[in-house]
């Protein structure tokens, strides 16, 4: 069984920038990553407000830079799911697809999921018109007419990008204010395809085989309606991935708990990223507590005698 000084889990920013940031540190790191190294930034089809790119760049660009940075140091990786944690004193061990490797520290940076409706029709009709991502399917629906549900930012980046495929878009949200960017909102709400329908809530997605319509509420007027579509783009905030972190660890509804240097209530063990029980969740706030996790770890082998 390998024993590691730090293992990252998870291969997004905040993993990259904390396995940099360790190896750089002459730190024995090993990356478990089950997918291809980005994360969500792999599923944005734009990224406009990451500090050094004024013209914006595409989240497989920024992936790419990344971990092209990563390639020159002696980073261990491991392409499989982690499915358990076992806690030790000084010394913890993980189960990773059928191996088990152990780690004197252990950064927690595998980020978030797309958050379900749990409506009727949502799960039947997944890859049948029920999508969460626009970039990964989008082009499906070419010079048809969707929905996008959601009002914060990835429902109305992912609106806008829809924009330049679909033939008309019904943006739906089940409030009467918008809590995404202005500057998005802005051009949301000026763009001749985007139909903004407030205060509207999805009791069901309908269809046989694909998707058909929307059975839809409106909170003000108490109106029920139905709205042909042809897709329905959920975009209704994120879910921390957690799954196989130990009851031990401190956290709530929205993620891992830490202090400001990202260390859990277990010595040892940081967190980072979308993971972490926080307000802010974009690539700019997870490279910044990827360094400030790697850091921490960093000092706490130094102290720990390990």
């Amino acid at each position: 069984m390998k024993l590691y000084d730090a293992v990252v889990i998870g291969g997004g920013p905040a993993g990259m920038t904390a396995a940099l940031y360790l190896l750089r540190a002459g730190v024995k790191t090993a990356m478990l990553e089950k997918l291809s190294p980005g994360g969500q930034v792999l599923m944005t089809s734009e990224i406009e407000n990451y500090p050094g790119f004024p013209s914006g760049l595409q989240g497989w660009e920024l992936a790419d830079k990344f971990a092209s940075h990563l390639e020159n140091y002696p980073l261990e990786r491991i392409n499989d799911e982690v499915r358990e944690i076992e806690l030790g004193t000084g010394i913890h061990t993980i189960t990773v697809g059928e191996e088990k490797v152990q780690a004197k520290s252990i950064v927690l940076a595998t980020g978030s999921r797309y958050r379900k409706l749990g409506i009727p029709g949502e799960e039947r009709l997944l890859g049948k018109g029920v999508s969460y991502c626009a970039l990964c399917d989008g082009n499906f629906f070419r010079d048809r007419d969707v929905a996008v549900i959601g009002g914060g930012n990835s429902a109305l980046e992912e609106a806008l990008y829809l924009a330049r495929l679909v033939n008309k878009i019904y943006l739906i949200h089940r409030r009467e204010d918008f809590r995404g960017l202005v500057c998005y909102q802005d051009k949301c709400f000026k763009h001749e395809k985007i139909e903004v329908m407030r205060s509207t809530v999805v009791e069901e997605i309908v269809g046989a085989n694909e998707v058909e319509s929307l059975a839809l509420h409106n909170v003000v007027t108490d109106e029920r309606s139905q709205l042909m579509i042809d897709g329905a783009f959920i975009f209704v905030g994120f879910e921390p991935i957690m799954d196989f972190v130990p009851d031990a660890v401190a956290k709530d509804r929205n993620g891992i708990i830490t202090d400001v240097e990202m260390r859990t209530n277990i010595p040892g063990v940081f967190a980072a990223g979308d993971i972490r029980s926080k307000l802010c969740r974009q690539v700019a706030s997870a490279v910044g507590d990827g360094a400030t996790a790697a850091t921490a770890a960093f000092s706490y082998l130094q102290h720990s005698g390990l």
